[in-house]
This record gives structure tokens, C-alpha cells and sequence, in this order.
């Protein structure tokens, strides 16, 4: 299937993660220049090495999407490199696990900062340019908990959520231009975050990480945690002229993990 996204421009957020590279490499492969964007230096350069062994081009940026002046500056200079961006993946890291309560309110504060008003705020950057062109993807990246609550994710499954209605109304307003937005919803997908969880899950309850990871993957239904490329494989779709109809859609790339229909 042709994708046609040759010569179309990407920004990554959170690049330097396991499901940001993946992604960042598919799209690289269908001819896409993808900017990476990271508050991890080492990262990103890994990344964009990955990119150039696809054939890929790419640009680097460093910023901490829980600074606003630092992504807002950084934009600015992207945008002045690439000229515009029609392809914006939305995607943040987790908070620290804990429970739904006892946290002080700076902790949810720092929290919506970084995995809600980074988002929201990029992508109004961004939308001008993509009208203006008459095309554009929109696609953001939460987790499982905002479909089925993670045990010990409050600060994640409450934050992530309000990212469904935004992107769901968003999709309504910007159609019109030519322009999809559309949520993809991990389930156990094995990346570095994963790992982190299961090792604090296993710590938490006294267990050897071996057993909670056996005892996870029982739990989904294809018997096994994602590949990356998996999950980016869907990402990339989204983002190119094939799903030009799929739009205000929340799409689950979780091998049968969530129950609920």
C-alpha cells in the first residue's frame, strides 16, 4: 500500500522513548523528515542515528515539555528550519507511579503541565500552518488507563483522559482543512517505561520482576507485550493520505489487553 507521505514533515515529541523512536523510524521510512524533539540529549542522538540507517533525514531538538518557554522557543526555531510540520505526534512520558490520592498539588500541577498543556499548546502552534496547507495529522499517544484505570497510575490515568475530549472536539473543528486528529491507545507495549513499571510493580509486592511480567502477559489476549514497531506501524497509517477519513477516533493497539468494548 502506498502511504504517500514522501516529502511530508513530522515532529515527534518524546523521540528518545521506545514508542517516540519506533515511530520516528516508521515514518522516517516512508520518506518522512521527522524532527525529534527530547529533553534527553543521548537519546535523541541515538535516535536520529536509527533514522539515518533507514535512509531517513531528520533534525534534533531539545526541550522539557514541562517548561513552556523552552517547547514554545523551540517551535519557533523548528518551524523557521522546516518552514511547517504536517504530521504532529503527540506523545509525552509517564509521571511517576502512585496512587489517586495524597499527592501535593504542585505534583499534579507539574503533571498537566508537561502531558496536557505541552500538548495542547504545540499543537495550536502547529494548526495554523497545516489549515493553511489544507492538510494535516494530528495524532496522540496516551495509555490503556484512560479506557480501564491502571492500578497505581492515578496521576497518569486522570491526566491522560482530558486528552480524549480535546482530541475528539478538536477532530469536529479542524475536518473541514483537511486535517484528522485521533488518539492511540497502547496497551502492554514492551519499552523501557514498561519494563520500569513491572520492575516498581515487582519491588512494590515482593516479587521477582520475571513473575509480574509472566503474570501481565497472561492478561492479554495475544499472550505477549507489543513491539514497538507494532504500535508505530498504526501511528504511521494514521498519519498518512490512507486515513484521510479516519478522524476523532481513539484506536487501541493493545493485542486484546482492555476487556471493555
Amino acid at each position: 500500500m502506498e502511504l504517500n507521505l514522501d516529502r511530508k514533515r513530522a515532529l515527534v515529541m518524546s523521540a528518545g522513548g521506545g514508542l517516540g523512536s519506533a515511530i520516528a523510524v516508521a515514518l522516517a521510512r516512508e520518506g518522512v523528515e521527522v524532527c525529534l524533539a527530547d529533553r534527553d540529549v543521548s537519546s535523541i542522538d541515538a535516535v536520529q542515528a536509527a533514522v539515518h540507517q533507514v535512509g531517513g533525514r531528520s533534525r534534533t531538538y531539545v526541550w522539557d515539555l514541562g517548561k513552556q518557554d523552552e517547547w514554545q522557543a523551540g517551535i519557533s526555531k523548528m518551524l523557521a528550519d522546516v518552514g511547517g510540520i504536517d504530521i504532529l505526534v503527540n506523545n509525552t512520558g509517564g509521571p511517576p507511579p502512585g496512587p489517586a490520592h495524597g499527592h501535593d498539588c504542585d505534583v499534579w500541577r507539574n503533571a498537566f503541565e508537561s502531558m496536557v498543556i505541552s500538548v495542547i499548546g504545540i499543537t495550536d502552534l502547529l494548526l495554523p500552518g497545516m489549515r493553511d496547507r489544507g492538510w494535516g495529522r494530528i495524532i496522540t499517544s496516551t495509555s490503556s488507563g484512560v479506557v480501564s484505570p491502571i492500578a497505581n497510575l492515578g496521576l497518569s490515568n486522570a491526566t491522560r483522559v482530558s486528552l480524549l475530549g480535546w482530541s475528539k472536539t478538536l477532530a469536529r473543528e479542524v475536518a473541514r482543512w483537511g486535517i484528522t486528529s485521533n488518539v492511540v491507545i497502547p496497551g502492554r507495549i514492551a519499552t523501557g517505561r514498561t519494563q520500569f513499571l513491572d520492575a516498581a510493580r515487582a519491588k512494590r509486592e515482593g516479587r521477582d520482576v520475571k513473575n509480574v511480567q509472566e503474570e501481565s502477559e497472561s492478561t492479554i489476549a495475544s499472550g505477549r507485550y507489543g513491539r514497538p514497531e507494532e504500535y508505530a506501524d498504526v501511528v504511521t497509517f494514521l498519519a498518512s493520505e490512507r486515513a484521510s477519513y479516519v478522524t476523532g477516533s481513539t484506536i487501541r493497539v493493545d493485542g486484546g489487553l482492555i476487556a471493555s468494548i
